[in-house]
């Protein structure tokens, strides 16, 4: 698949951004992160937030964003947890947050609301209408303080249809450290969703290999 020509002009899509940083990235990678492996490989639950467990039960959602990436590779910080629900059920997930006591703090532009919890921290609700969604929150995980987290291949599709360059670069952590069952899981899951992005699916899966310090393949 040809890429999207960017230089010299506007970067008028996703697509293209993705593309740019992409090209960037691939071209500067070295082997190796300057970190030691016992690091990357190290799961925690430094920050604890909120578990929504009992307030949205009955309901799908799951954690993504920065909190949920500490599933599969090193914590970060991070100012707020985002969680992810179906455009179905948003409306009864504002009223139980209401309900809990969960002060409304503004609209996302993506879709949803920033929340700040009772103990004064922040939750991005992402309210998606995606196809994936529902196939999605049917296939969770666990991060290490036990909250419902999106399984890899849909944590990372969400990050590449993201796009923001933080975004890319914790898909490409995500999948340099993950298994190849896990990574060929992660190409099933583009194949039916995102088959556009394939390649830069392939693009990512090198940096993060690069990053654990296998050499690039000739």
């Amino acid at each position: 698949m040809e890429r999207v020509p960017t230089r010299g002009l506007a970067i008028a899509s996703l697509a293209a951004r993705r593309g740019l940083w992409l090209e960037m990235a691939l071209r500067r990678a070295r082997p190796g992160s300057g970190s030691a492996d016992l690091f990357l490989r190290e799961r925690t639950a430094v920050a604890t937030w909120p578990d929504l467990t009992g307030i949205l039960a009955g309901l799908g959602w799951a954690v993504v964003g920065a909190v949920a990436t500490r599933a599969y590779m090193p914590e970060r910080s991070t100012r707020d947890l985002g969680i992810l629900v179906a455009l179905e059920v948003a409306q009864e997930v504002r009223a139980r947050l209401e309900r809990a006591h969960f002060q409304k703090v503004q609209e996302l532009t993506i879709g949803g609301v920033t929340w700040r919890s009772p103990s004064g921290q922040l939750v991005d609700v992402i309210e998606s209408r995606a196809a994936w969604v529902p196939e999605a929150l049917q296939q969770l995980g666990r991060d290490p303080q036990g909250l419902p987290v999106l399984a890899l291949p849909y944590l990372a599709l969400m990050k590449v249809e993201s796009g923001r360059a933080q975004d890319l670069a914790d898909a490409a952590r995500m999948l340099g450290l993950a298994s190849e069952e896990l990574r060929q899981e992660t190409r099933i899951v583009f194949q039916r969703h995102a088959a556009d992005a394939l390649e830069d699916l392939e693009s990512l899966i090198t940096l993060g290999k690069l990053e654990m310090g296998e050499a690039r393949e000739r």
